[in-house]
């Protein structure tokens, strides 16, 4: 990449190879790593035109300026209205009677500046359908449904990928027509399966290894290779597989191929899959239908009539739609909506609930579910040019009527326009819920990918911009420029700013009735900044929303939510796959209630000694560079500074001779590093005491290499390893001329390898390791020991010498770190034939990234937001939240009711007591502890406690018995008992907290 990047002089060259995806990876890493350098180079060469840019268009034109194509072209020739900025963030009261077009195109423009983005001239797209040729895909928002009809016949024949999208206060849907015969490339996105074969039977019975879980469905196809005895199969054409259990598939006739006498790989091969998509005047007929909420599964064919119902209604009102809560309006909506019904050829009961609603709702304009459909429109397109994932089809509708406020009454004259800014939220909720959000005092926890959007969505429906109203923001992490590609508060000139500051103030300016609302932090949320984070912070929140990336955070504010009964909004995404949580106080269970499986990995003899994937080799680099470069030279410099430093590691068991070997090579040999393989150990044709191959299975035997300054990879190794080094000892690198390095090396005489007699092989993870040192160890270990101290030089000799550890950053192309991994892992990988990684795939795992994408972030926001209105609105009700679950590439969504906290019982004085394990307390004052036995007795309980100390607070208890004072700042002391009910049983108690007054 970086030669790449030193050759390009020509700017429009250097423009097209970053939207190819073939240089600038940092703008584009995370999105990279979920769609691919091919279909990043499809999309590239892709002209789109979003047509209406309300809140739903400027989302979609967002989030693909975001993802990078050829060309965005926009149009919406329409003056801007107030109401407008309920949901179009790019858009200032300022802008009020200007074009939308020509206001948005320059502030969407600013998100990438290499995708140019243009207004597309003209009243009316159906005016010259000829202009639409220009376009790859084209998408429609606010327009009359005979238009779409026009635009979608031309599209159809001319093989123009068409997404059609609206909302209408809490409903929504979109429609794709993307043509005949289209080709979908890869239909999930997922890794290929793949693994090693136990055995093939003579009926093509394929069992995988150790009963290691294949991975792979009915009607996947697989390749094979290194089979033995059934060579025929070996990178022969893919073979359609049958399941027949987690650890067997069946791959058809293998007659003729022999006896299967051992090894072998299998790899999934994805295959094309080709898709036939009906006109929209056909499927308005007779709809296919994607289920986005199983728990409404009639809903969608409602509001497929119903919506159309909208369009007529509007055809005879001068393109209007129904007013707010018009019920004279919605009485016609339901009539047309109706006779549409009789007349279909499927019979469709309508509930006059839900359609009188949809009309009530019409002219509605929510931020929240622009970013819901604005996520799932872009990736549609996205997936239109690029043949990246399965596209809907062909309709998708959703609707949020579970976030509809009970706390206020509607009415025509609580959702009249008022002139505001926020009249399309006011449409839905009323102005007196508009009021209450404004009163809000929320907590953001980061400022990423998650908490741009969430700052944008807030700022939209006036979150905490009434008197009483305050939003509160943290992020300890400054703005780098791969953030840039979904982070989208953010620009170029923002980079190395505070992520807080930025987003704040973005926020504010998108509305600046924000102004003087938001405090900014930089502080992270744990343990460490309680002192911040105190008990006078928490009580004066009504609400938590985590912008999280890790677990232990996300973990860490559940527990203070929890403990401060502060209801918490959780999300998450990982690339098309993206979650969220509601967590309310005395009805739901908590984050931290259930955990996700541990992260996986592998066992230490695969990494040293039998490696047979990729990943293995990855992992073994990735450990290699912390034994290098970043142990050895802290160990140094604690010796150098630390007067005892000898003495401890000495009393240390089992390391203290690497230890002591480090020294003496950092600080007296210096000796150049060397590529050591200790499974090179055992000759290839080994065998076990059983008399089996020892190299089998998934045990592959290792091959020597011959050093060539003339392969890439070869030298690679050496130049990152070298310039690592010198980084330790503050040595300037000689540059980047390949040259000078290969005269260095090709002057050096590199002894043959030869294996050592002294290692030993760890063959099985649960084999102790015999070449681990006996315990005690020897008189000759010791005198050994003690020549390696006598080697090294006093730490005063070397005043004010230190080396530098390498800190891994694997973000930063010109450190050499990930090109030190890449090399190492992939030389082992030649030792043992395993198949190379590229310098993106090494990045990806080494460096643990979380591969990400702007679309996905803004339909999880969206969904946090519409569980926000029912947060705020106060409702007690669990069956009306909802959990979700989406997975953009399959597509796949899934909506459910958060699970209840759990209760339990004991027998009090008074009869049976209920208690919620999560959220209930006992709290009283500090009393002394003899009291504090009473109020349990009381209740019914006796306290199992130390009664030596009855007449103490219970404060002064603690600090008897731990030794310290209770810090200044803590309010509060919590205390596990352990109780007997009036049955005499131990029983299961909430947890007491002691308020402290200071």
């Amino acid at each position: 990449m970086t030669d790449a990047k030193m050759q390009v002089d020509n700017p429009e060259e250097t423009v097209e190879m970053i939207k190819h995806g073939e240089i600038d990876e940092s703008l584009y890493s995370r999105q990279l790593y979920v769609l691919g350098h091919e279909a990043m180079k499809r999309m590239g060469s892709s002209n789109v035109l979003v047509v209406g840019l309300k809140g739903l268009g400027v989302e979609i034109a967002k989030n693909i300026a975001l993802a990078g194509v050829k060309s965005l072209t926009l149009h919406d020739p329409a003056p801007v209205a107030i109401a407008d900025l309920s949901s179009q963030f790019f858009l200032q009261a300022s802008d009020v009677g200007k074009p939308r077009a020509e206001v948005t195109a320059p502030r969407v423009a600013e998100l990438n500046s290499y995708v140019p983005v243009t207004v597309h001239e003209g009243q009316k797209i159906v005016d010259d359908l000829e202009q639409l040729k220009r376009y790859q895909a084209v998408v429609l928002t606010q327009t009359p449904l005979k238009e779409q009809l026009a635009i979608a016949d031309f599209c159809h024949k001319n093989g123009i990928y068409l997404t059609i999208t609206d909302t209408f206060g809490l409903f929504g849907y979109l429609f794709n027509d993307f043509g005949k015969n289209f080709t979908v490339g890869d239909p999930t996105g997922e890794e290929p399966a793949g693994g090693i074969v136990a055995d093939i039977d003579e009926d093509g019975l394929v069992s995988a290894l150790d009963e290691t879980r294949h991975g792979l469905e009915d009607g996947d196809f697989v390749t094979f290779t290194e089979v033995q005895g059934m060579e025929g199969l070996n990178d022969s054409a893919p073979r359609k597989i049958t399941v027949k259990g987690p650890y067997t598939f069946t791959i058809g006739d293998v007659s003729g191929l022999g006896t299967y006498q051992g090894g072998g790989l299998f790899n999934q091969v994805k295959m094309p899959k080709f898709i036939d998509f009906q006109s929209l005047e056909e499927q308005l007929k007779n709809p296919e239908l994607l289920i986005s909420d199983y728990a409404k599964f009639d809903r969608p064919l409602q509001m497929h009539i119903g919506i159309q119902a909208l369009h007529k209604f509007a055809e005879t009102h001068d393109g209007q739609l129904p007013r707010p809560h018009n019920d004279s309006d919605a009485q016609e909506v339901l009539k047309l909506a109706t006779d549409l019904a009789a007349a279909g050829e499927e019979k469709v009961e309508l509930s006059e609930k839900i359609i009188k609603e949809l009309s009530y709702q019409a002219r509605g304009d929510l931020n929240p579910l622009a970013a819901f459909f604005g996520g799932i429109a872009a990736q549609e397109v996205l997936k239109a040019v690029s043949g990246k994932f399965s596209p809907v089809q062909q309709w998708l509708y959703f609707d949020s009527l579970e976030s509809l406020p009970s706390s206020v009454t509607r009415s025509e004259e609580s959702c009249k326009p008022l002139g505001t800014r926020y009249d399309g939220q006011i449409a839905v909720f009323g102005k007196e819920f508009q009021d209450k959000l404004a009163n809000v005092t929320q907590f953001l926890v980061g400022a990423g990918a998650i908490g741009c959007e969430t700052l944008k969505n807030w700022a939209m429906i006036g979150l905490g911009t009434g008197p009483k109203g305050k939003i509160y923001v943290t992020d300890m992490d400054q703005i780098e420029k791969s953030n840039l590609n979904r982070q989208f508060l953010f620009r170029t000139k923002d980079v190395g700013r505070l992520k807080s500051e930025c987003a704040s103030a973005a926020a504010q300016a998108m509305n600046p009735e924000l102004q003087g609302k938001i405090v900014t932090l930089r502080d992270r949320v744990g343990p460490d900044t309680e002192e911040i984070f105190n008990e006078s912070f928490w009580n004066g929140l009504d609400g938590v929303t985590n912008a999280l990336d890790n677990v232990d955070a996300r973990t860490y504010v559940d527990r203070r939510c929890v403990f401060f009964r502060k209801p918490l909004l959780e999300s998450g995404t990982l690339g098309t796959k993206g979650n969220t949580q509601v967590v309310l106080p005395f009805i739901t269970e908590s984050y931290s209630s259930s955990q996700d499986p541990p992260e996986k990995s592998f066992p230490m003899c695969t990494l040293k000694s039998f490696p047979n994937r990729i990943e293995h080799t990855i992992a073994w680099a990735r450990d290699i560079f912390q034994t290098y470069f970043v142990g050895p030279p802290e160990s140094v410099n604690m010796y150098l500074s630390e007067p005892d430093y000898i003495d401890k590691t000495l009393k240390q068991a089992g390391n203290e001779k690497q230890t002591l070997e480090h020294l003496r090579d950092f600080l007296v040999t210096d000796k150049p590093l060397t590529f050591d393989d200790s499974a090179l150990q055992l000759p290839r044709d080994s065998k076990t005491s059983s008399g089996q191959l020892f190299w089998s299975g998934p045990k592959r035997a290792p091959t020597p290499l011959k050093f060539d300054s003339l392969n890439p990879t070869h030298l690679g190794f050496v130049i990152a390893g070298a310039n690592l080094h010198a980084f330790n000892y503050g040595i300037k690198n000689p540059g980047a001329d390949k040259g000078y390095y290969r005269k260095v090396v090709d002057d050096m005489i590199i002894p043959e390898f030869t294996p050592s007699s002294n290692v030993k092989i760890q063959a099985n993870e649960n084999d102790p390791d015999p070449n681990a040192q006996p315990a005690g160890g020897s008189s000759n270990d010791d005198d050994e020991i003690q020549k390696l101290v006598a080697t090294l030089p006093s730490p005063n000799s070397l005043a004010g010498f230190r080396l530098q550890p390498v800190e891994f950053e694997k973000d930063d192309d010109t450190n050499h770190h990930i090109d030190f991994i890449t090399a190492a892992s992939n030389l082992r990988a030649d030792n043992y034939d395993i198949p190379q990684a590229d310098r993106h795939k090494t990045k990806f795992i080494a460096g643990k990234i979380i591969p990400a994408i702007a679309t996905t972030t803004a339909l999880v926001t969206g969904l946090v937001a519409l569980e926000l209105f029912k947060v705020v609105d106060g409702n007690d009700d669990i069956e009306q939240y909802k959990n979700g679950f989406v997975n953009l590439a399959l597509p796949f969504f899934s909506f459910s009711e958060p699970i209840q906290s759990e209760k339990g019982k004991y027998q009090g004085k008074q009869g049976e007591v209920t208690i919620d394990k999560l959220w209930d307390r006992f709290e009283v004052e500090d009393i002394p502890l003899q009291e504090f036995l009473d109020y349990f007795a009381e209740k019914g309980l006796d306290i199992t406690m130390v009664k030596d100390r009855l007449p103490l607070p219970m404060s002064k208890l603690v600090e008897h018995v731990s030794k310290k004072p209770v810090p200044e700042h803590q309010k509060n002391i919590i205390f596990e008992v352990t109780a007997e009910d009036q049955t005499e049983e131990d029983v299961e108690v909430p947890y007491v907290m002691v308020k402290l007054t200071k």
